[in-house]
């Protein structure tokens, strides 16, 4: 069908959302309320910083293997939402950071939505700023390839982005589903949105390293 059905496709490597998870860490989801956590880390290798990610998903189970980062998704029409990081936003605040930069990790050629070749028709239709919670939203609309009836399969999104206090990589939760489906899916994503939070973790003495998930080679980091 046209949902993003990621499990099919074995042997892909897995889209670079940018998430690094903290070495030790694991990521889980409450079963009775849909709450996810990650650990994950910003930065560089030299200065990380730890960031605790959440959101609530109860209609949306979180995805696990290989080329999943942190994703909750129904299996079967591919609505779901997904976390990502920006790569550094070189001390911009997060109203001055161009849409360009938030939707690299979405629409590259290693995105979440290129997963099935390039995504065409990008658009932006709405950019709101939440000064009192440090949110940016967008909503989107784009299409993308079907495998199955390669044709065109048109999708709306919601991207929310917050950067954690003392770090310089914004945080993403998107929520997408196929256009048709929008009108069934977006309160389902937009709970989720809204509850998205990513927090610089309290300090401690904690020797933060990255998870290794490539069987033996680092992610870059």
């Amino acid at each position: 069908g046209g949902g993003m059905g990621v499990s099919s496709q074995t042997g892909k490597s897995r889209p670079v959302t940018g998430v690094i998870f903290r070495d030790g860490s694991d990521v889980n989801q409450d079963r009775t309320t849909g709450a996810v956590l990650a650990e994950i880390l910003t930065g560089t290798k030299a200065d990380p910083k730890l960031v605790l990610a959440s959101f609530t998903s109860p209609f949306y189970k979180l995805e696990r293997g290989s080329v999943f980062d942190v994703e909750c998704r129904d299996a079967r029409t591919g609505d779901g939402v997904f976390m990502a990081v920006t790569t550094s936003v070189n001390g911009k605040s997060l109203a001055d950071l161009p849409d360009s930069i938030l939707l690299e990790r979405l629409f590259d050629a290693t995105g979440r939505f290129s997963f099935y070749g390039s995504p065409t028709d990008i658009k932006v239709k709405k950019r709101r700023i939440n000064s009192t919670n440090n949110k940016v939203e967008l909503e989107l609309q784009f299409s993308n390839l079907s495998q199955s009836t390669n044709s065109e399969i048109p999708r709306k999104a919601i991207l929310v982005a917050t950067l954690p206090e003392g770090t310089d990589n914004a945080v993403l939760l998107v929520g997408s589903a196929q256009a048709t489906r929008w009108k069934t899916a977006e309160p389902r994503i937009r709970s989720a949105i809204e509850s998205f939070q990513a927090i610089p973790a309290p300090k401690s003495n904690l020797k933060l390293r990255a998870k290794d998930r490539t069987n033996g080679m680092y992610d870059f980091f």
